[in-house]
């Protein structure tokens, strides 16, 4: 029997969050100092260029995720939730903490760049593996009518681990001048690290397996071959959740991660009043991914995810030439009014995504669909923004277009999937 919901929070939700806010704050701290390492590890001829490059490095850091997807999934369906959950939170920090000690371009040239895209991939291979870990972790044994609000609380976990990213990214550039935070600054977030290791271990420890994978292992019905059977059996359904989730990643890191950097690069604002507006939006779309996904349990999946993408499709324009006015309230605004779009798709996937694939192969099936959308749409939303703003002379709608693509994209696979939120999970 499933535990009832205020239990099951205190105990279990807990441990599934909290390596997503340590994970995506290493993750994330990268994003929110790409100006300054774009400066450090690349020639400045041209800062769009180097911006650009060192954007290129955050994709990267994604094309590994499918990989850690399919590493980590089949080491979950297969040993356990907390296993691979676990060994993703090491993973992250070991590379984290070693960026802080990079040498960088004046010192050993393009070396630099090349040690830097090492690290990067194998965090990209890390947050393959957890977000989606905790995802099924955290769904499955939340109560049946409780899903969509108890599975909210992982994206929460993750923006709160990106909204620490840009915290700590405005404290220092608040409490240090701009040569030292390039001198030698810009590595304390990342040095930090080494204690996500620490953290992550003392808070998975005692971390229990969940019901329906416990049931599965004493009936001896473990999956032999997860992702084998994944991709024999599931292929349809996945490819419909990769082009479901376009627009979920698309947004989230062109409004959230992209847009600081396009703040101070492109529209002159100083860093530290780019990253307060995104710290603050990011404060409330928190509250807005929890909103969502209790609506979900109540409405359903679809009609939530559904009325986002008729967000985004009308509301993008207004509010992107709202920000192209370049005043400091107005572009808080514009973010604000965005979480809330965002929100419905943050607050509600987690839940829909995970009543898509049988428990056997869940976290193989999830981690694999999540992660090819997000190397393929999320990774290399910032790089590209930033070249088609570039190649139509500073034209901020050409973004802004790309993101009502993806979610007329992401309508049409959405309307493909089946209602699930009153089903049981197989």
């Amino acid at each position: 029997m499933k535990e009832n919901s205020t239990s099951f929070g205190g105990r279990k939700v807990t441990a599934g969050i909290i390596g997503n806010v340590l994970e995506w704050y290493d993750f994330a701290v990268y994003g929110y100092f790409a100006t300054i390492l774009s400066g450090l590890f690349f020639p400045e001829e041209d800062k769009v260029v180097a911006l650009i490059a060192t954007y290129g490095i955050f994709a990267a850091g994604f094309l590994m995720r499918p990989i850690g997807g399919m590493i980590f999934g089949v080491m979950g369906d297969k040993l356990g939730r907390k296993k691979a959950l676990t060994a993703s939170v090491i993973l992250m920090a070991l590379p984290t903490s070693m960026i802080g000690l990079l040498p960088t371009y004046e010192s050993i040239g393009m070396w630099a760049a090349l040690l830097l895209t090492v690290l990067r991939l194998l965090q990209g291979l890390s947050v393959g593996g957890e977000l989606t870990g905790s995802i099924s972790f955290i769904v499955e044994n939340a109560p049946q009518d409780r899903r969509g609000f108890f599975g909210s609380w992982t994206i929460v976990g993750a923006v709160g681990g990106i909204l620490l990213g840009s915290l700590v990214g405005m404290l220092l550039t608040l409490m240090m001048d701009a040569e030292a935070l390039s001198n030698w600054g810009w590595r304390l977030p990342f040095l930090a690290g080494i204690l996500i290791g620490i953290v992550g271990l003392i808070l998975r420890r005692d971390m229990n397996e969940g019901e329906d994978f416990e049931k599965l292992k004493a009936s001896g019905q473990i999956s032999k071959s997860p992702l084998k059977e994944f991709f024999r059996d599931h292929t349809r359904t996945a490819i419909v959740t990769v082009f479901s989730i376009w627009c979920f990643a698309v947004s989230f890191y062109m409004l959230f991660v992209y847009l600081a950097s396009y703040t101070h690069t492109f529209l002159g604002f100083k860093l530290e009043e780019a990253l307060s507006i995104n710290t603050f939006s990011m404060v409330i779309l928190m509250g807005i991914i929890l909103l969502m996904g209790h609506l979900s349990d109540k409405f359903g999946r679809k009609k939530v995810l559904i009325a986002g993408f008729i967000g985004f499709i009308i509301f993008s324009v207004p509010l992107f030439m709202i920000i192209d006015l370049a005043e400091y309230w107005h572009i808080q605004f514009a973010q604000i009014a965005f979480a809330f779009i965002v929100g419905t798709q943050q607050g509600v996937f987690p839940a829909a995504l995970v009543e898509r694939f049988p428990t056997r192969i869940r976290y193989t099936g999830l981690s694999v669909s999540y992660n090819f959308a997000l190397a393929i749409f999320g990774g290399t939303t910032p790089m590209l923004a930033t070249w088609l703003i570039h190649i139509s002379d500073g034209d901020i709608l050409m973004p802004c277009y790309y993101l009502m693509f993806s979610a007329i994209v992401s309508l049409i696979a959405v309307s493909k999937f089946e209602e699930t939120y009153k089903k049981k999970l197989e």
